[in-house]
């Protein structure tokens, strides 16, 4: 990939992201749940904008997830172990932030992963 097609990309991917943020606002009944990806890892937190607070995060930096890989069953893990901190603050609804990303793949099995803990979107 040249450098151009890479900010390319970018671009295109901070369009997308700017589109879903027009609309998606974090409360504290129901915060915003974004993701991000990279080469390497994954982090994913649940944020209340009102407040600009992070209530509940997890990433593979973390020392228990750091032999995990950023693909589909590392990203249903971290979907699970975030869903459960979520229910242990009370928390059983966010709205889904899948910064720019299409919504497939490592960001799906995020959502899929949370949803099986039992939190709602």
């Amino acid at each position: 990939m040249s450098v151009r097609e890479l900010s390319d990309k970018l671009r295109k991917r901070e369009k997308r992201r700017g589109h879903v943020r027009k609309t998606i606002n974090g409360t504290m009944e129901k915060p915003r749940m974004s993701v991000y990806r990279s080469n390497l890892h994954l982090y994913v937190q649940v944020i209340d904008d009102m407040a600009g607070n992070t209530l509940a995060s997890v990433s593979t930096l973390e020392q228990q997830y750091r032999s995990l890989r950023p693909n589909i069953q590392s990203g249903g893990v971290i979907g699970e172990e975030l869903g459960k901190r979520l229910l242990e603050k009370g928390i059983t609804q966010v709205v889904f932030d899948r910064n720019g990303y299409k919504y497939h793949g490592v960001v799906k099995a995020i959502a899929d992963g949370v949803r099986k803990a039992g939190v709602q979107f």
